[in-house]
């Protein structure tokens, strides 16, 4: 997200640093609170920096409530940025290597639009790991989540409790789950028509 020149050419009324959670994509996240920020709140990356402009009304609570919202956003919009195969393959030979000690050998990692209820599927048999278009412009950290569950089930075909050990090695897999889950429960709400005027 650009920066807002107005805000970046005053001193911010308050600045706040501090280190991101695992898999943020930023070595540190700097929150600058401003006076004449009224609503809105906006990021982007400086460096290896993440900054964060809020209102200086906001609760500590409301601030890490929008750091991890814009987190989201920023690392969306960088997987937008969209994977081809080829990287597809070389993030999940990258993924098997930290968790899993390179164990677990696809022989196709490939993106497919004909996969509506899933988010992935793994044929053990023929090495194949297929994700759903749908991932696409979600977090890094919900498609490593979906690679590494494939991944998972070359080692392991069934999701017993040997498999789930072996993804308790990623320490965002509950973040990502509850993400996905998200998702799908959005989709499930009635869509209202829009208010007139709107």
């Amino acid at each position: 997200m650009p920066a807002d020149p107005l805000h970046r050419a005053g001193k911010p009324d308050r600045s706040t640093t501090s280190q991101p959670s695992s898999g943020s994509g930023a070595s540190a996240i700097e929150v600058r609170r401003s006076a004449r920020r009224r609503r809105t709140v906006s990021a982007y990356r400086e460096g290896d920096r993440t900054v964060v402009l809020i209102p200086a009304r906001m609760s500590e609570a409301e601030e890490q409530r929008w750091v991890t919202v814009m987190l989201d956003k920023l690392a969306a919009q960088e997987s937008r940025r969209q994977l081809g195969d080829g990287e597809l393959a070389e993030r999940a030979e990258r993924l098997s290597v930290q968790y899993f000690d390179g164990r677990a050998r696809p022989a196709s990692v490939r993106w497919v639009t004909n996969q509506n209820t899933r988010w992935g599927s793994c044929t053990p048999s023929e090495g194949s790991i297929r994700l759903s278009h749908r991932l696409q412009g979600m977090p890094e950290y919900v498609v490593d989540y979906v690679l590494l569950h494939e991944l998972a089930h070359l080692l392991v075909p069934g999701h017993g409790p040997r498999f789930w050990r072996l993804l308790d090695a990623y320490p965002r897999t509950e973040r990502a789950r509850g993400y996905l889950e998200g998702v799908v429960a959005a989709d499930r709400l009635p869509h209202l028509p829009a208010a007139r005027g709107e």
